[in-house]
């Protein structure tokens, strides 16, 4: 069965979907007020590669991963409570509205979970057009007791109402102390220190506010992942994802809050991805450490190699990237796009079970994926194994890993220039440019015994190179 590290129990835990043979799964969304960076996309990919193989379990999975468009946030995971939203401040400085900037981000976000093969989840709710869901759960949680109005038009969730807060992060209500972000200290509004914002107060000339029954404001960050899982996915979620940076406060404050709605444990299973750092250091627009995934294409390095490079460890291990790293992966990618399209070319034999229960093995124990792949490349080299099946056993494995091993199957290929080759064709072009045929005839041969056949046209010489024999393993 399908083992994930499960955050709030500490330990691994076996994952049985609430609903037989279906899986519903939340994954945190981006925040869409600059490009995301390669690091982001790790948490991704998480969610991606739990969906891959639960399907490969033959469960049906449901996804719903928000759009925070809105929330005021001070960074990606840090609440503002004076009231800077990230999209208005890059609305400023683009010169475009707030919602322009949002939709733009969001698109290039979109594009790049493509590039990468992680799949659309079934729901993509926004945060500026699910205000009212927000306004009534905040509204729910109120009459139950669970929230608070205060004088100004702001509602705070009562930490002390939410039994097992800090189950996930590990902290005790007693032992937080008071925020001081606010110009006058801790926000007198608040009946305890620990209590959040549902909603916060805020001009009704400010761009991204809304009316509510408590005034005009926006809703606080951890509320919209509250009233957007209870909506698409109901009271019982099997697996919430999310970048470990969320644990706390963002995911023990929405734990608690729909715990408070739905009067039970609403998310069986949390599950974090661990930070990516960047030739040694975090990956931040604050340290000047931002990689794009297209920073990596105009290196002319497929993006995959990018998903590779994740694959090299476990999701819950942060890891260290470099352009070095990046290059091993792409050499990788491209390598075995090559084998897997010779392998095809031979007659079909049934999947190695032995190779397939290793893999299937190590990716149900807690998405082993370097384990996996380090099975891959023994199968590869194994000379005792039928390239047909080698071929089978690879493909069913890219459902998952997802690479695209087999994009090369059925294409005509041409093999690199030899290195050679290329000062050969340079001369040759020379000899002809000075009607010296002898020497062009040749270094034409000579080209040819390289495995390269080059041919004469109107607009200069055309080549081919012949793809060197392979071994099958």
């Amino acid at each position: 069965m399908l083992r994930l590290y499960d955050t709030r129990q500490r330990g691994v835990a076996e994952i049985v979907p609430a609903r037989p043979g279906q899986l519903r799964m939340y994954a945190c969304g981006p925040t869409v007020y600059r490009f995301a960076h390669v690091g982001n996309m790790r948490t991704f990919l998480l969610c991606d590669l739990i969906r891959r193989n639960a399907e490969r379990h033959g469960w049906s999975v449901i996804v719903c991963q928000n759009i925070t468009d809105v929330g005021h946030l001070a960074d990606d995971n840090e609440p503002d409570p004076d009231g800077e939203d990230k999209v208005l401040s890059q609305a400023r400085a683009e010169g475009k509205s707030a919602l322009d900037v949002a939709r733009f981000y969001e698109d290039a976000f979109w594009r790049d979970c493509a590039a990468l093969n992680i799949g659309r989840p079934d729901y993509a709710p926004r945060a500026s057009e699910s205000i009212d869901l927000m306004i009534d759960m905040i509204a729910k949680l109120i009459a139950t007791g669970h929230a608070y109005p205060v004088t100004g038009g702001s509602v705070y969730f009562d930490a002390r109402s939410a039994p097992g807060y800090g189950a996930i992060s590990g902290n005790r209500l007693d032992d937080l102390r008071p925020g001081y972000r606010f110009a006058d200290g801790v926000d007198t509004g608040k009946r305890f220190h620990a209590d959040w914002a549902l909603w916060k107060a805020a001009p009704a000339d400010r761009e991204l506010t809304w009316q509510a029954p408590w005034g005009t404001g926006f809703p606080g960050w951890h509320t919209e992942c509250s009233a957007m899982s209870l909506k698409f996915l109901g009271t019982q979620i099997d697996i919430h994802t999310g970048g470990i940076d969320l644990r706390f406060p963002h995911h023990e404050d929405e734990r608690a809050q729909s715990n408070s709605i739905a009067g039970h444990e609403v998310v069986r299973h949390w599950v974090h991805g661990e930070h990516v750092l960047f030739d040694g250091r975090k990956m931040a627009k604050s340290t000047g450490n931002v990689v794009l995934l297209s920073d990596v294409a105009a290196r002319g390095l497929d993006p995959l190699a990018v998903r590779l490079a994740f694959l090299e460890h476990r999701y819950r291990q942060q890891m260290n990237l470099t352009w070095d790293t990046l290059a091993a992966s792409d050499g990788t990618v491209r390598r075995w796009r090559e084998l897997v399209a010779d392998w095809a070319n031979e007659p079909s034999k049934p999947i190695c079970a032995e190779y397939w229960s290793r893999l299937t093995t190590a990716l149900d124990d807690d998405l082993d994926t370097p384990a996996a792949l380090r099975t891959l490349r023994e199968l590869a080299k194994d000379r005792a194994i039928p390239a047909g099946s080698k071929f089978e056993t690879f493909a069913a494995t890219d459902r998952i890993l997802a690479l695209d091993l087999v994009s090369l199957v059925g294409k005509p290929r041409s093999a690199p220039l030899p290195e050679e080759a290329d000062a050969m064709l340079g001369e040759r072009a020379a000899a002809r440019e000075r009607n010296d045929f002898a020497a062009s005839d040749r270094l034409r041969d000579a080209l040819a015994d390289l495995g390269v056949a080059v041919r004469d046209t109107p607009e200069g010489q055309a080549w081919t190179v012949r793809p060197a024999p392979r071994n099958a393993c």
